[in-house]
């Protein structure tokens, strides 16, 4: 009896249970263009190929939710542009690191509004390759079709908007392995450095690139509350297709920021696409 008992109160307590229970806030962190119900069915999805995961959720579920909540937060998709990966405690139980994959870094940056495209390439050691600071972009003319060699070295930068260069990001092989060296996933056999070392590389200058460039909707809500404080300012009534940023509301004892709200409504009526063809990885797969 006392088995049932706990069979039945782990069903309602588990890592599934609680993510399901969970829907209405985790749908409350997300993004607008984020649906909650996709979003949940995707984290269920997660950790039932996971076993791992499943594990050490099922064993801690609240230290579990406080990953899927950044998740949310960042409007990324579990177990593909962003990684859930348990660490066992010495003393017991588990740590929960939450990792955006260099796509959902790629992700952020676009749905900041402020660039075009990004370019991230690796180079290897057959490959002609040359920048220098006084370079608007590096001159990298891959042999596609040849042998290329070793993987040598990675850069990244992005074209903004108005058609200028990010600082462009290049980094050595030493560079990357000292990055490697500090991850705390390197030494695993299912590690990504070892699945996916090409990726690992690609991340890694992505992952420097977004120093210099927007990677977050507040870029574009301080663009929008800019713009209407100007027009403000010069007594001028806002141009067609601008947003006028409502004032806060109380809602149910709590201030809600009606100028996000109306910046991921308008997000959502102009959603922000990036060209798959832009972002290349010497013949790899997007991942």
């Amino acid at each position: 009896m006392t088995t049932v008992s706990q069979a039945v109160e782990q069903k309602n307590t588990g890592p599934m249970a609680v993510v399901t229970q969970s829907a209405g806030w985790l749908g409350g962190l997300l993004p607008s263009h984020v649906d909650s119900g996709s979003f949940v069915s995707l984290a269920k999805a997660h950790l039932r190929k996971d076993p791992k995961l499943m594990q050490a959720a099922t064993a801690d579920p609240s230290g579990y939710m406080m990953a899927l909540t950044e998740c949310a937060r960042l409007g990324l998709v579990p177990g593909d542009t962003f990684h859930i990966v348990p660490f066992k405690k010495k003393g017991g139980g588990y740590d929960f690191t939450g990792i955006v994959d260099y796509t959902g870094e790629i992700e952020l940056i676009y749905r900041a509004g402020a660039v075009s495209s990004v370019k991230a390439e690796i180079v290897y050691a057959g490959d002609e390759f040359s920048f220098s600071p006084d370079m608007d972009r590096p001159a990298h003319h891959p042999d596609w079709f040849g042998e290329r060699g070793d993987m040598v070295g990675v850069y990244a930068y992005a074209v903004m908007k108005d058609g200028s260069t990010s600082r462009v990001v290049v980094m050595s092989r030493a560079e990357v392995m000292r990055v490697k060296a500090v991850s705390k996933t390197a030494g695993f056999s299912d590690s990504p450095w070892k699945l996916w070392e090409d990726r690992m590389w690609l991340k890694t200058a992505i992952h420097q690139l977004t120093k210099w460039v927007p990677t977050s909707a507040e870029y574009r809500r301080e663009q929008l509350r800019a713009a209407v404080e100007a027009d403000n300012l010069r007594g001028e009534v806002p141009a067609p297709g601008v947003v006028q940023p409502p004032a806060d509301e109380v809602v149910d004892g709590e201030v809600v920021d009606a100028d996000a709200e109306a910046a991921d409504q308008a997000a959502a009526e102009n959603p922000l696409h990036y060209n798959a063809d832009e972002i290349t990885e010497g013949g790899g797969e997007r991942g």
